[in-house]
């Protein structure tokens, strides 16, 4: 049996790739910000050569990570953006992608306005419903990448059900796993072929930095990918990959915290005369509710939710949050609350959102990690118009 296999979350968050460092015996990893490295002889180094191909302290992270979503190796990245263009470049010309039509705002636009310059394409399907996947595959279906929970309705996607067709056809399976993190998810176990994160957000944790990762579940993938990190040189920096090597041995109890209050709001919202709906895999009344229950175990932080209100009053209420602060991002210790259509989607098309129900109304919440009694406080005094 593997360590990986072995060992418990909590352990390898902590343990995994991150034993003491010999010469001092220091129990944290240290920071090697170095550009380059020796070589004893010509074309004879010591496992590193250069930081763009390798450095200590990421592949620590790398490591852990990869033990944390089961993978064979992971990748870090400078953004959660260079991780998903990463992966596009595993395509080629011609080749087609099917996306979940519910999705990140900057991923769309680097699907629509970056690579379909390049000779792709993207169809984008309503894949709660398996069966949607088989209406829009074709011959050239290279992939099909996924969100569940998706980005900001919240809705899954059965991952072993459209691995097990694509796998049929031989069509890769991405799958971002940025909301619910490796602590409740583990998506290359459902059957994907790749994951990816955002490390920006819950990985992360504390919104000091910004990364990306990717992990791949076997090492045909982990040889394509190493190779096009250190062709196109997007990976992540050394004290950015330290900070999220420090976070992740934290990752299960801030999941933990972020899913308790982010539960207890959401129930609180649904009894709130100025909201109509509440998007949250947790609550009984989600439509997939049953799927959350089988698929992860647990349903992380971020939620969203429906106004009664027109646009302008829910601008006014949106700048009354005193502790909830309004900005973008998520998965910070810091409970954060935006506006999708005007700021982190607002780069897909009005008709799209509106069509995909990316409304006026809708308001997407990342719960942080203070008391829970003063964020219900604070939405209650910033609905309170």
């Amino acid at each position: 049996m593997s360590e990986k296999e072995r060992l418990g979350f909590e352990t390898c968050a902590i343990h995994t790739g991150q034993q003491p460092e010999r010469e001092t015996g220091a129990v944290v990893t240290p920071v090697h910000l170095t550009s380059t490295y020796v070589h004893d002889a010509p074309g004879a180094h010591r496992g590193y050569e250069y930081t763009r191909s390798g450095n200590p302290t990421r592949t620590a992270f790398e490591e852990c990570l990869a033990s944390l979503e089961r993978g064979s190796r992971g990748f870090a990245f400078a953004s959660g953006t260079q991780a998903s263009a990463t992966l596009m470049q595993l395509l080629k010309v011609g080749d087609h992608v099917v996306c979940c039509d519910d999705m990140y705002g900057g991923t769309h636009r680097m699907f629509e306005q970056v690579y379909t310059r390049f000779g792709l394409s993207f169809s984008y399907a309503d894949l709660t419903d398996p069966a949607c996947f088989d209406e829009f595959v074709r011959d050239e279906t290279a992939m099909v990448w996924l969100e569940s929970p998706s980005n900001p309705l919240m809705k899954l996607v059965d991952i072993t059900a459209i691995a097990e067709r694509a796998r049929a056809r031989g069509v890769l399976v991405v799958v971002d796993n940025t909301f619910l993190s490796p602590y409740f998810q583990q998506p290359l176990a459902l059957g994907a072929d790749l994951v990816m994160h955002s490390t920006t957000k819950y990985i992360g944790g504390h919104s000091d930095l910004v990364g990306g990762a990717v992990v791949a579940k076997n090492e045909e993938l982990a040889e394509r990918v190493a190779f096009l990190s250190n062709a196109t040189g997007g990976a992540q920096s050394p004290f950015d990959a330290y900070l999220c090597l420090r976070s992740l041995k934290t990752l299960a109890v801030r999941m933990q915290a972020h899913e308790r209050s982010a539960t207890a709001i959401a129930r609180y919202l649904c009894s709130h005369p100025g909201v109509k709906r509440v998007y949250y895999p947790g609550l009984p009344e989600h439509p997939q509710f049953e799927l959350a229950m089988r698929q992860s175990s647990g349903h992380g932080g971020t939620l969203s939710f429906e106004m009664d209100a027109d646009l302008e009053e829910i601008c006014r209420a949106l700048s009354r949050f005193e502790l909830f602060t309004l900005a973008e991002s998520l998965g910070g210790v810091e409970s954060l609350v935006e506006h999708p259509g005007l700021m982190t989607h607002a780069s897909m098309p009005a008709e799209l959102r509106e069509s995909v129900g990316i409304g006026d109304g809708l308001v997407r919440m990342s719960v942080g990690l203070e008391t829970l009694d003063d964020l219900i406080a604070d939405i209650d005094q910033a609905l309170a118009g």
